[in-house]
């Protein structure tokens, strides 16, 4: 079994030396983080401006500015911290690079290095990509990372080649710390489990090529505890969902998801009893296909529903979803390119649910008549329609109603 083993970074710097320029420590004596990675040339970025400018100007006008350094030195390690954190790039997820923070920081005085290296939050994000030719290089040096986190919740963004087996070997250590995760699937050919990763509350999926079977493989078995799931990438038909029984899925409670065919919808809804807020991100080709096999479900916890995608109705105008469905905390519904609306399947949903809706949104790609939007006006608390042709024509219309009332 292959393991990624880094020596505890360097030991602690003296006080005494804390605003000298610890360039000879990097190059000379440190085998840690920023040694391995230190044949990467990369631009820094300025904590206040922004601007580009080049590590080497950085400590040259932080030793000649006598004043500026000596006020800087006067600060106290928990406002030099919070400081720290704001010189972080705005990505969501980091990549180590020694032209930008956190690695810049440990570059810039001894203080400053110990103070950023004893400081967790600046290492509780990082992008990990690894490939074969790389790969004990890279773990190396993600390791070190990793270590600098301390105890801190990660949030790590993993891009899955074939090499998924030894990337859960170098987390493994650190399994009760991920608390988010993104999985970018590339040509994968290996699944990459989670079911060891307890602190985890959040997933993403999303990929490019990715076969889709070992997306699946991967969701088998879920964490206990985890809350959220986006499933950008690959699409769900009933079949699949049939096939998930781990209740893992079953603690769930904000889902986003491409569903293939109707009636995949309501075994997500069976699967995941406690789901409070449902994304339809889109729907595949096949989700025009009506509801095949119509059997009930009533759901008490959500309470948002979005949906996008074009909906084939059948020859009375409705698609057979809202007939299946009963949902009596459901308090938003969300919906964009869904085509022509069912309005009297919807409306016969609404009293059979006895939901207290609150807002009822149709964005652009929603067909409705004057006469539907009208009636929905008196429905429902809030209703907002973000085509602005379709505004328009509405708010005109009811201009002349109340003028023709007066």
């Amino acid at each position: 079994m292959q393991t990624f083993n880094s020596n505890v970074d360097s030991p602690p710097v003296s006080a005494t030396a804390s605003e000298l320029p610890v360039q000879k420590h990097i190059i000379g004596e440190n085998s840690g983080l920023e040694t391995v990675i230190s044949n990467v040339d990369t631009p820094s970025i300025s904590a206040t401006s922004g601007v580009l400018q080049n590590p080497a100007n950085i400590v040259q006008s932080n030793a000649s500015r006598g004043g500026f350094s000596s006020a800087i030195s006067r600060l106290p390690t928990e406002v030099l911290s919070e400081i720290f954190l704001y010189c972080l790039p705005e990505d969501k997820h980091l990549t180590p690079t020694p032209g930008l923070a956190p690695l810049l920081l440990t570059t810039i005085c001894q203080r400053w290095r110990k103070v950023a290296m004893g400081f967790p939050k600046l290492w509780r994000t990082l992008r990990f990509t690894m490939e074969h030719n790389d790969l004990q290089k890279r773990g190396f040096c993600y390791d070190l990372w990793l270590k600098r986190s301390g105890g801190c919740p990660l949030s790590l963004t993993i891009d899955c080649f074939n090499v998924n087996s030894k990337l859960q070997i170098l987390l493994q250590p650190y399994a009760q710390q991920i608390s988010s995760l993104t999985l970018y699937f590339v040509a994968c050919r290996d699944p990459f489990m989670m079911e060891d990763f307890h602190a985890l509350k959040e997933l993403t999926i999303d990929g490019i090529r990715l076969d889709e079977e070992y997306v699946y493989r991967s969701l088998s078995k879920l964490p206990v505890n985890l809350r959220r799931m986006n499933l950008a990438g690959p699409s769900f038909d009933r079949k699949r969902l049939d096939s998930f029984t781990d209740c893992g899925w079953a603690g769930l409670t904000h889902v986003e998801i491409i569903v293939d065919g109707l009636d995949a919808f309501p075994q997500l809804l069976r699967l995941c009893p406690n789901l409070s807020s449902v994304s339809v991100l889109a729907m595949s080709l096949r989700w025009s296909h009506l509801i095949q096999t119509p059997e009930s479900v009533t759901h008490t916890n959500l309470q948002s529903l979005r949906l996008a995608g074009e909906v084939l109705s059948n020859s009375d105008g409705n698609f057979g979803l809202f007939e299946v469905i009963t949902l009596p905390n459901l308090r938003v519904v969300d919906a964009r390119d869904i085509g022509p609306w069912p309005h009297e399947e919807f409306k016969a949903f609404l009293r059979r649910s006895k939901c207290p809706m609150e807002r009822l949104i149709f964005r652009k790609g929603v067909i409705l008549t004057e006469r539907q939007r009208t009636e929905y006006a008196t429905l429902v608390p809030s209703v907002e329609f973000s085509d602005i042709l379709a505004l328009y024509q509405f708010i005109e219309h009811q201009i002349h109603i109340s003028d023709t009332a007066t």
